[in-house]
């Protein structure tokens, strides 16, 4: 001990003699306090993503079919979708997997995206109109006004009526602003025409004498007119809602409730439902408020003054929504907001909406409580059937009907395109959509080919089946209408009318049939490669032909954002500890050669050639481990203080990679040893070389370099 505490006194007392051991001790604790802060924080990163990687979709592992053309990729790839080949023993691979000891659930799924249509105001509301008029006749096509009266059908058809005469109104100032402003031969004539006819009193006269003929008018003629419908994109998921919910707990129903278990139905995620179906102005109010309240202000803010100047100009969506008797309480309650005796709503609005950093609080208070309930706030509500159309897997459009029973969002994850962007559909009619053969299209193709004496073909023989001798015509073709009560029967009656959404499937019906992929959750996540590698051989060995990879490969280049900026790093350390070694053996040798008459008396009074080595050796880790030790200790209180502080996530797209508003980094033990190993070893290494030389110092030498 006493030779080891002689060696450190003489290793302190030599770092403080040369002013380039500072120089080396900089590049030392520079690359310290990198390596533990960015390490960290790429740890913390990398664990809050895979917390919403794992909790919203993807699960622990993916597995899918081994025979697929693509990689798996749940946020899809630069082409689009991954092409993947169907898992059709879905039940036995369930089976087996559930049998490895960490499998906790497996959860079949199936993704991919649609086209719907939000229509538009006109539509809408003449379609308002028209089941309003079928349910006096006693046709109850809206089973919500199964309810009503006599009194009350004729109430809301009067209400309904007034809204359609009033969108008529403004849709004739639209069109002679129009007229005022282009040239004649732009304007049609025919639908000068059809807006001139709707707009006279004897058009309603005549209304209720054929019903029918007047709304088919409105519909062909004036809601073309109106250009507000819209075409969304939306990407779904199809699985077992009532599993995904189980397996997934950061999964919470925010309006609505959950699909009933078995049943048919779709669940809107919550941000999609607020960027693309709620009314763009309520939109851009919620926007502003959210801005404002991490202190941005509307006097400074390019998008936020964007945001204002839209609402100013784009009110039509609103004053549509109005009938006579609403657009005269809308204007008289503006009038007294704003102290103003205008009486054009349209431009009530506009100045209602010109907000500023002073008045937007009070003004938004008052649109969600006096006009907000005037109007329908989402094109799509809960309760509401949602026709969604998409391309099968053979390039043929498909249709589904589904009913929207809720929203939902993955706790923390509210904000996030990435976990907010995907809805959830059940397995069963995302089977139809993708265009897979389901028990009820097998059954309906069935009693259409018993109804209609049909049979089946070979491929080899289908032209000499179709076209060739004693072949007779069965019937001649004739047109006619399609009586749909006698057209639609059995499983297609059922396709079209509730008792599809009201059936109940049972486990074996939902799982028994193809699912594109699956995600499997477990117990012990750091046992997660060897679950991998379990499933895998569980494959090889049973035939299954499926692949097992991790949440990180299955988030595609998404879970590779992490691994990309580690290699960064390693690369910024490696050059600085590399420039720090070719310094600090640059130093030593400097110094030993300052030192040669030092060393040659210490030889010459019996100093061994090993002192010699273990004294150099001590002098770069006392050096090391002394400006090592200061950037660690740095580095941990950043780290903590960043923990204590929080960093907030800087966009809505920040909000998946931290887990939520916040990312809280946490100091990594493991960061702190193997800087202190790299310190260690790089010091060593680069002493080493003048280690050596310095023992090689003779007595001789040191009195000749004297003389």
């Amino acid at each position: 001990m006493s030779r080891l505490g002689m060696l450190i006194q003489i290793a302190w007392r030599n770092l403080l003699a040369s002013p380039i051991n500072l120089i080396i001790g900089g590049l030392i604790l520079a690359g310290t306090f990198l390596f533990v802060v960015v390490g960290g924080l790429l740890d913390s990163l990398n664990e809050a993503m895979a917390r919403s990687v794992v909790g919203s979709v993807a699960g622990h592992i993916q597995i899918y079919s081994s025979k697929s053309k693509d990689e798996l990729s749940l946020y899809g790839g630069m082409g689009g979708d991954p092409d993947l080949s169907a898992v059709t023993e879905f039940p036995r691979i369930k089976q087996v997997l559930e049998q490895i000891d960490n499998v906790k659930e497996v959860v079949p799924m199936g993704s991919s995206g649609a086209l719907i249509t939000a229509g538009n105001i006109v539509d809408i509301t003449l379609e308002k109109l028209r089941n309003l008029y079928k349910a006096r006749d006693g046709q109850f096509d809206d089973p919500r006004l199964k309810g009503l009266s006599k009194d009350e059908i004729e109430t809301r058809i009067a209400s309904t009526r007034r809204h359609v005469r009033q969108i008529i109104r403004v849709l004739e100032a639209d069109q002679k602003k129009a007229q005022a402003i282009l040239r004649e031969q732009a304007v049609d004539a025919e639908v000068v025409a059809a807006l001139e006819r709707v707009s006279q009193d004897a058009f309603w006269d005549d209304f209720e004498k054929d019903t029918w003929g007047s709304l088919e008018f409105l519909e062909n003629k004036i809601a073309p007119q109106v250009t507000d419908a819209q075409l969304m994109f939306l990407r779904y998921l199809g699985t077992d809602l009532d599993r995904f919910q189980t397996s997934f707990d950061r999964m919470q129903i925010i309006d609505g409730t959950p699909v009933p278990k078995g049943q048919r139905g779709f669940l809107i995620a919550k941000l999609f439902y607020e960027d693309q179906m709620k009314l763009k102005n309520a939109r851009r109010l919620d926007k502003l408020r959210d801005a404002k309240a991490v202190g941005r202000l509307i006097a400074n803010d390019d998008e936020l003054k964007r945001f204002v100047k839209e609402n100013r100009s784009q009110t039509r969506d609103i004053v549509l929504q109005f009938d006579d008797l609403k657009t005269a309480e809308a204007t008289k309650k503006l009038q007294t907001a704003l102290k103003s005796t205008e009486p054009d709503l349209i431009v009530l609005l506009s100045t209602f909406f010109d907000t500023t950093d002073d008045n937007f609080e009070e003004r938004y208070q008052f649109f969600y409580k006096e006009l907000a309930p005037m109007v329908d706030l989402y094109k799509v509500r809960v309760g509401d059937t949602l026709t969604i159309k998409a391309f099968s897997r053979g390039g043929a459009i498909q249709a589904v009907n589904v009913k929207v029973y809720g929203t939902f969002a993955f706790t923390g994850l509210e904000k996030s395109p990435l976990a907010g962007g995907t809805s959830l559909m059940d397995l069963m009619s995302f089977r139809d959509l993708y265009g897979y053969l389901t028990a009820d299209k097998k059954e309906e193709l069935a009693q259409l080919q018993k109804d209609t004496g049909a049979r089946t073909i070979s491929r080899e023989n289908a032209e000499a089946d179709l076209f060739g001798e004693g072949n007779t015509v069965v019937a001649e073709a004739t047109a006619g209408v399609i009586d749909e009560e006698k057209t639609f029967t059995g499983v297609g009656r059922r396709l079209r009318e509730d008792d599809l959404v009201k059936r109940v499937y049972t486990d074996a019906e939902i799982n028994g049939g193809v699912v594109l992929n699956a995600a499997v959750t477990v117990k012990d996540p750091k046992r997660l490669q060897q679950t991998i590698d379990a499933i895998n051989k569980a494959s090889d060995d049973q035939k299954l032909e499926i692949k097992a990879i991790s949440w990180q490969q299955a988030s595609g280049i998404l879970g590779q954002i992490i691994t990309f900026f580690r290699g960064v790093l390693l690369l910024a350390v490696f050059f600085i500890f590399g420039i720090a070694m070719v310094i600090i053996n640059n130093a030593m040798m400097m110094a030993t050669l300052q030192r040669t008459q030092m060393i040659g008396t210490m030889r010459a009074i019996g100093a061994q050639r090993s002192l010699i080595l273990t004294m150099v050796l001590a002098e770069s880790v006392v050096l090391g481990v002394l400006f090592g030790g200061i950037g660690i200790a740095l580095g941990s209180a950043v780290m903590s203080w960043l923990h204590t502080r929080g960093i907030p996530a800087p966009n809505d797209v920040a909000y998946f990679f931290f887990s939520g508003p916040k990312l809280l980094p946490d100091l990594n033990g493991g960061n702190l040893v193997v800087a202190l190993v790299i310190i260690l070893v790089v010091t060593l290494l680069s002493t080493l070389f003048p280690a050596v030389i310095a023992t090689r110092v003779s007595p001789l030498r040191a009195m000749q370099s004297d003389e």
